[in-house]
């Protein structure tokens, strides 16, 4: 068993955007005082301050103790936390205090994508493992992750290509419902799963928990410049699924009848997409309502949101990350109840790099892809709990204080670049999920670890790890009215 540690992150004392401060490493928790620069931002629909005064909000730091590049995170109701990436599952029942591999011998000792999920109403855990690009090996445990099942061949009809996700959700009375109805009796849950292979999506469902996909296939074809790639599923208390495929003008793919038939909806046409780019999320709230969020063309967070289970979207699109933060990637989203919303994403606030010289020598606009060695990335998260309102207000903090990676990140694989390493160190996405609480957790790969985030004149070439890392929130409000504010589990 690893020890992991603990660094307590206080909204009201963050860390300055502009050097390397403190490093991810000690045991035990503590917390941090630095009178540097706050870090906190609070800001209405268009990214600029309001004069509302910021959410208590504290955060604790965990070291996972393993590489953790695209991880996937979930919580059961016992409260222990499941930190998926590469071939291990890890897990900790004491809020990243500690970690422990629990990988069962019938999950996959190899991989070429990782993806995980924990069922939010079965508590199941799943552990998706692609072999090369021809099948996966999915595990699943209904016991914490002290036994598992597991399937070598379990990718649908079709043989897979790439980019992996798997979800739950319940049966609706339509399309695929009508026969997953017949299959609650051996699991409750219909369990989605997705990949791409170079002309679009394609999706399957499953009837028996996920042992098996037999039913689906190709849900959207694109142009080969998209390939398929896609964000993660979502699917909604009223059953609603949804899909986000990754291409310039922002969209929603939407399955009303349990993956049988597919609609899809666009929006964010006044902010764009970069390129390149990485993939666009959706999270839904406790009644159905659905937000959309997507790296906008400015390198901002925007989000657009659904109020009739993602059948008309508004296409005034509403930005969630501070003016200040001018470079972002790798959003994610969750709600609770209705307007009620965490984010996370990596962003850099090195404004004074705009216009100069990237890595190709062209003028800097912002996109993580081109960034130099003078660009800090750092970890934000932002909560709204009014985000349905007409003037949505959003609570943001740099909670990580040094650097997650300096200089570039590979937003495109076809075109990585050796920089005293890979840029592609970090893979393609974070995860950020609450648990029943309505307490929001955070996994992430850290790039600037030990002396690249201790010292300050750290380069490019010395951030290339990929240190499995987690924060959660310590004390501050659920996003769940029921609930309230949350105290320190400690």
């Amino acid at each position: 068993m690893k020890t992991g540690s603990m660094l307590v992150v206080v909204m009201m004392l963050s860390f300055s955007g502009l050097g390397c401060i403190h490093t991810n490493s000690g045991v035990g928790g503590s917390e941090v005082n630095a009178d540097i620069d706050t870090g906190i931002f609070v800001t209405g629909p268009d990214g600029e301050s309001v004069d509302i005064p910021p959410l208590p909000l504290d955060f604790v730091f965990s070291d996972v103790g393993e590489e953790g590049a695209e991880p996937s995170i979930g919580i059961t109701s016992s409260g222990c936390i499941f930190f998926i990436a590469f071939e291990k599952v890890m897990r900790s029942c004491d809020f990243g205090q500690s970690w422990e591999e629990v990988t069962g011998p019938e999950c996959s000792f190899t991989t070429s994508d990782p993806y995980g999920w924990v069922d939010p109403v079965t508590d199941r855990i799943f552990n998706v493992q692609m072999q090369g690009l021809e099948t996966s090996w999915i595990c699943w445990s209904d016991d914490d992750g002290e036994s598992w099942l597991g399937n070598p061949h379990d990718s649908g009809t079709t043989p897979l290509n790439d980019h992996i996700k798997l979800a739950t959700g319940p049966w609706t009375g339509s399309g695929y419902g009508i026969g997953g109805s017949l299959s609650q009796s051996f699991y409750d849950q219909a369990v989605y799963y997705c990949y791409n292979k170079g002309i679009g999506i394609f999706c399957f469902t499953s009837f028996d928990g996920g042992a098996t996909f037999e039913a689906g296939g190709q849900i959207f074809g694109l142009a080969t410049s998209n390939g398929g790639l896609h964000g993660a599923i979502t699917s909604a208390p009223d059953g609603t699924v949804y899909v986000t495929p990754r291409v310039e003008t922002p969209t929603v793919i939407v399955s009303k009848d349990n993956g049988f038939s597919w609609d899809e909806y666009t929006m964010g046409e006044d902010a764009g997409t970069p390129y390149p780019r990485k993939n666009s999320e959706v999270a839904t709230d406790t009644q159905s309502n659905a937000y959309h969020i997507w790296t906008g063309a400015d390198e901002g967070v925007y989000m657009s949101r659904s109020i009739d289970s993602g059948e008309t979207w508004e296409q005034t699109s509403i930005r969630i990350s501070p003016k200040e933060v001018i470079s972002t990637t790798f959003p994610q989203v969750d709600a609770g109840d209705p307007g009620k919303i965490a984010i996370t994403y990596l962003g850099s606030e090195n404004s004074s790099e705009l216009g100069e010289p990237d890595i190709d020598g062209e003028n800097w606009t912002g996109n993580a892809h081109f960034a130099t060695t003078n660009v800090s990335y750092y970890l934000y998260i932002t909560y709204s709990l009014n985000a349905l309102d007409e003037f949505p207000v959003f609570h943001t903090v740099r909670v990580s204080p040094d650097p997650v990676q300096i200089g570039s990140i590979c937003l495109n694989s076809g075109d990585c670049r050796d920089i005293g390493g890979s840029n592609r160190n970090l893979l393609d996405f974070n995860d950020l999920h609450i648990d029943r609480e309505g307490r929001v957790y955070v996994a992430f790969a850290d790039g600037c670890i030990d002396s690249c985030a201790s010292d300050f004149n750290s380069t490019a070439e010395d951030s290339r790890s990929r240190l499995g890392s987690m924060y959660y929130l310590g004390s501050g409000p659920s996003l769940y009215d029921s609930v309230g504010m949350l105290e320190s589990p400690f």
